[in-house]
């Protein structure tokens, strides 16, 4: 009997700790940071050769709604379902609305649930333990992914397998252990008893709802209002904000894995990491001949086991040891190896001093394209548009700014209240406050556009929207 394999995708998280590059509007989970592709699109594309495995239920923000569904087109994959949250509340419900979104005829399926941000190395390895997983899954059991370790890390939390035997094989859950001290995790290490807990589940669907419903109740009866009352939108499942609102936070450890007498765990021998910080990225990274890993437009002299990464320019590191150096257009971090952790401590100074460096880079994505900053001072700011082929932005007006628009390449065709105007390179327009305005694509190719603001406040909430193809409010 044939095994369906829903993949479950989950893409919450920040990813912090790796600020400059990671950022609120934009976490690591979207970017390229171990390969050409983004995480979202590795998780994705890993998946590949494993027969049984259908296409993959995702669990997003709301607003990363569009940065899921173009990632996802990017790599030809049309997903079963992409589930937005209204906030917040960690993976044991995010999970719970994924499976609750399949309906009833696909509740025997089995759930291969996914963060969207690990790297995982030797595929076949990972296939193999997936195989032995799904076997115990059919007879009903909670399957957890342990991880053998290879270092006494204390910023990882493990689990005790029953026996110490075998690899890919699936044995019982002996005890889910925090993250340790150094000495513990040494100890850990040697016992040979202990594996990192990896975060990737095995189970059928109605297994783990009813486990769910067993071990939390106030959990899965919110999640399944939340669904019930959830609206469809394009091509998301909007869960119902209030009723979600009101979901007790909680993963799937806590709330399942650490009470059910169902729990199993399949020792994993492939590489495996959660890229948690910087310094994770430079104990898997290529290194060279001193021990470094670079990227982007790097010069390196004299330096050794350091990270640097440009994203826009020129970074140069001379005699410099044990360094993490990511360059960005608005931000560099320079930190010790040793203090990675420390990141996110930089991204809470940011928060509280109300800066706008955490939330988002000068690039903007946006469903039609994107926006980035050139420039701004007093009463000013100019940016640059993409807007991709045959899309759109709101019909919209402003309050408190008007708008020059120059056309560097591409058609555009533009409203302006009850006109419309076909404009091509080295054409202009000009929007003033108060007026209804419209910029769209009209031809084959990415259109950008120079955008000259000026008035007395130019944020982005100065945007009253009468229609969008993609009902943002």
């Amino acid at each position: 009997m044939s095994i369906r394999v829903v993949p479950i995708v989950l893409c919450g998280g920040s990813g912090s700790r790796l600020w400059p590059l990671s950022r609120l509007a934009l976490p690591k989970q979207f970017l390229p940071l171990v390969s050409e592709r983004s995480m979202l699109q590795d998780t994705v594309t890993r998946l590949a050769g494993l027969p049984q495995v259908q296409a993959p239920v995702v669990v997003c923000s709301t607003e990363h709604r569009f940065l899921v569904a173009e990632q996802l087109r990017e790599i030809g994959v049309a997903p079963r379902a992409i589930v937005l949250e209204p906030a917040g509340r960690n993976t044991a419900p995010a999970v719970a609305a994924a499976l609750l979104a399949l309906g009833d005829d696909a509740r025997d399926a089995v759930a291969l649930v996914l963060p969207s941000d690990h790297r995982i190395g030797d595929i076949a390895r990972f296939h193999a333990a997936i195989d032995a997983a799904l076997e115990a899954a059919r007879a009903a059991r909670l399957v957890t992914f342990g991880v053998l370790p290879d270092s006494p890390h204390t910023g990882y939390g493990y689990i005790r397998r029953a026996a110490a035997t075998g690899k890919a094989a699936v044995q019982p859950v002996a005890e889910f252990v925090e993250k340790p001290t150094l000495a513990r995790a040494q100890e850990f290490l040697a016992s040979g008893d202990y594996l990192w807990n990896s975060g990737i589940f095995v189970f059928r669907a109605d297994t783990y709802l009813a486990e769910l419903g067993a071990q939390r109740p106030a959990i899965l009866a919110a999640v399944e209002q939340a669904v019930a009352l959830g609206a469809r939108d394009l091509d998301f499942l909007r869960l119902d904000e209030a009723a979600f609102a009101a979901c007790p936070a909680d993963s799937i450890d806590y709330a399942v894995m650490e009470h059910t007498r169902s729990a199993s765990v399949v020792t994993a021998d492939f590489q495996w990491s959660d890229v948690g910080s910087w310094s994770a990225l430079w104990d898997i990274g290529a290194k060279d001949a001193l021990g470094n890993v670079s990227r982007g437009d790097v010069y390196l002299d004299q330096a050794s086991n350091s990270y640097v990464r440009a994203e826009s320019r020129l970074v140069a590191a001379v005699g410099v040891k044990d360094l993490l150096i990511v360059e960005t257009d608005d931000a560099v971090l320079v930190a010790h190896k040793d203090h990675a952790q420390d990141v996110k401590q930089a991204v809470e100074h940011l928060k509280a001093q109300q800066r706008e460096e955490h939330i988002s880079h000068r690039r903007v994505y946006r469903p039609w394209g994107y926006y980035e900053g050139l420039d701004e001072g007093a009463g000013f700011q100019v940016k640059r548009l993409m807007v991709k082929p045959g899309a759109k932005i709101s019909l919209q007006l402003h309050r408190r700014r008007a708008e020059h628009w120059v056309v560097v390449s591409g058609r555009a065709k533009v409203t302006r209240d009850a006109e419309e105007i076909l404009l091509g390179p080295n054409q202009s327009t000009y929007i003033p406050l108060g007026m209804r305005h419209r910029l769209e694509n009209v031809g084959a190719e990415p259109l950008f556009v120079i955008e000259v603001q000026s008035g007395d406040y130019l944020g982005e909430d100065d945007i009253e929207r009468f229609a969008d193809d993609y009902r943002r409010n």
